[in-house]
């Protein structure tokens, strides 16, 4: 009797299996294509636009910029500042001269002829940053680590919504140091000056969105606003690691439509979670009124801080190198070198070219030298060596200082 009845419930199982079909939401397959904008009119600094077009969740590729558009920043006085064309969707223009007692609007006319523009918005512009502060007091859910933290007021008691972004600089450095380099036929001694692989530096933006109020506090103080944690085992914190902060001062309205945008794309994935709402920007389709844009333009000065971070404060984390598990390259006879070979009348017969001197078609991964073998003043009997991952820290960064670095 029980073989029957399993016999009945794995038929069944079966059946069901067998007439399951894939279900494709219309918000998946959707053909149709919305413009983003983003950007603030910063009228003292340097004003950047990045327009781009939704894609359906299906689709491979998700960069899609809009190009050759015309965009430019109109006032309420029918004063007209052209942005100029970038390249991958970015428009831009110098600092404008701004009239803080007028209202400014973006208007966007697409290649295709449609015709986009904002709501004449007043300047805001932010309050000077106090100071961006950082501890270690292990507040991360993944362990121990530096926590970063913006503070700021405004004496005016005017802007209570704030909204940040952050630029995080770094110094890196491959695990091995590369003393030599192969110039395709013989190892030479390296100017570290001239061509250093082996320290670096890499650079990230802020990737989610971080926004502080002080509407519903005795005063508008904004106290430790936390803005990024760095695990302690980040290569982040090896070496210096810089921070600048910039600072965008919202009104209520633009308010609550970074924070519709927040809940909908960060704050999503349990049952405790908000649903998704409806993102009401200041953005409108002028010759299309039913076609849907997202973008709120907020109209104002940026301010900015910059601090700098050295491992020498911070409490000696063991940090995981990238790459993991680099060693010195085996030489099937002699292990971790590659070797010269002397003749017996004492010339030298380059031995290391196949395997440090990229010869074209090897079977081998190209390895790079480190440090030379034999005694001092001679020539070496050969050269350590590693892959180039494990030397070479421009694959992943720059070996130029960048400008504001002050270490």
């Amino acid at each position: 009797m029980k073989k029957k009845y399993a016999f009945w419930w794995l038929l069944a199982v079966m059946t069901v299996c067998a007439c399951r079909k894939p279900y494709n939401p219309p918000a998946i397959a959707s053909p149709q294509s919305i413009l983003v904008v983003e950007g603030v009119i910063t009228g003292s600094d340097s004003t950047f636009i990045t327009l781009s077009r939704t894609v359906n969740l299906a689709a491979l590729n998700t960069n899609n910029p809009e190009l050759h558009a015309s965009v430019a920043v109109e006032s309420n006085q029918q004063v007209t500042y052209p942005l100029t064309e970038h390249g991958n969707g970015v428009y831009a223009c110098g600092p404008l001269n701004l009239d803080n007692t007028h209202q400014c609007r973006l208007t966007i006319t697409t290649a295709n002829g449609q015709v986009f523009a904002s709501d004449y918005v007043s300047i805001l512009n932010a309050p000077p940053i106090d100071s961006v502060t950082w501890d270690t007091k292990g507040t991360l859910e993944s362990g121990p680590g530096m926590n970063v933290y913006v503070n700021t007021h405004d004496p005016t008691n005017t802007v209570k919504y704030y909204r940040w972004e952050f630029d995080e600089t770094w110094i890196f450095e491959s695990q091995f140091e590369s003393n030599y380099y192969s110039n395709g036929d013989t190892v030479l001694v390296r100017n570290q000056q001239t061509q250093n692989i082996s320290r670096c530096w890499d650079s990230d933006t802020s990737s989610t969105i971080l926004l502080g109020s002080t509407a519903k506090l005795a005063k508008a103080v904004i106290n430790k606003q936390l803005l990024t944690s760095v695990v302690s085992s980040s290569e982040k914190v090896s070496n210096e690691y810089s921070v600048l902060v910039k600072q965008y001062a919202l009104t209520a309205d633009a308010y609550t439509f970074y924070q519709n945008m927040k809940e909908n794309s960060e704050d999503l994935g349990s049952i405790f979670d908000p649903l998704p709402s409806q993102i009401n920007g200041n953005l409108h389709c002028v010759t299309n009124p039913s076609q849907a844009v997202i973008g709120y333009v907020s109209v104002g000065a940026v301010t900015t801080q910059r601090i700098f971070i050295s491992s020498r404060v911070l409490p000696g984390w063991q940090v995981t190198y990238d790459p993991p598990g680099c060693v010195l390259a085996f030489n099937p006879k002699q292990p971790c070198c590659y070797y010269n070979f002397v003749n017996n009348n004492g010339s030298v017969t380059n031995q290391v070219n196949a395997y440090i001197n990229y010869l074209i078609g090897h079977d081998q991964e190209p390895l790079i030298p480190i440090d030379a073998i034999g005694p001092v003043n001679l020539p070496p009997l050969g050269y350590t060596a590693t892959t180039r991952a494990c030397a070479d820290c421009t694959l992943r960064g720059t070996n130029v200082q960048p400008s504001f670095w002050q270490y």
